[in-house]
């Protein structure tokens, strides 16, 4: 009779980890030395900040940040067994787990939840940021870039998918719409 050898397979799970907001990327790196230091890669193997790119125009000009998409939670793949979850909140920024049981056990995340979080954070990484506006109808904006430089008018409508709003810009005395880019108008 052949033996039979139980191969030791240490099944993951996604957890969700609060952390002090504005200080998820401090976290990220500590819980990262600290595991590389305590020779933990075989328990936790990836630490996750959910971020989509935004692209805002500021006095005419493009600039691209990077922003938390979930402000406080550090997402982490991991098998909690023994001392790591005790070791993880003890790192300096983290707040502790979401969804914790009164004794204390981290909640897993459901395989659908992580799958549209990872699915969501692959779609932001692919496309090159989107544009961050705050404009709203009947907001008077001044033209700063192309023939109606100088101009001032009122937004009519907001065109998120196209990246446009129309104006109504005061050309001769007389009312005329104008479909302009989110770069060439400023709020006022």
């Amino acid at each position: 009779m052949a033996e039979v050898t139980k191969t030791d397979t240490v099944t993951k799970k996604w957890y969700v980890v609060r952390a002090i907001s504005g200080q998820e990327k401090k976290v990220k790196q500590y819980i990262e030395v600290e595991i590389s230091r305590l020779k933990l890669g075989d328990h936790v193997s990836q630490v996750l900040i959910p971020t989509e790119k935004i692209i805002q125009i500021r006095n005419g000009k493009k600039t691209t940040k990077e922003r938390s998409f979930y402000p406080g939670y550090v997402l982490i793949e991991a098998n909690l067994s023994g001392e790591i979850p005790h070791i993880i909140k003890n790192i300096t920024g983290v707040i502790g787990f979401l969804g914790e049981t009164k004794r204390g056990e981290p909640v897993p995340m459901r395989l659908s939840e992580v799958n549209r979080i990872l699915g969501k954070v692959d779609e932001l990484t692919e496309s090159e940021g989107t544009v961050s506006t705050n404009y709203t109808v009947g907001e008077s904006v001044k033209v700063i870039n192309g023939p109606f430089n100088g101009f001032n008018g009122i937004i009519e409508e907001v065109m998120e998918d196209k990246k446009k709003i129309k104006v109504t810009v005061k050309i001769f005395g007389r009312k005329t719409p104008v479909e302009l880019n989110f770069g060439e108008v400023e709020k006022e």
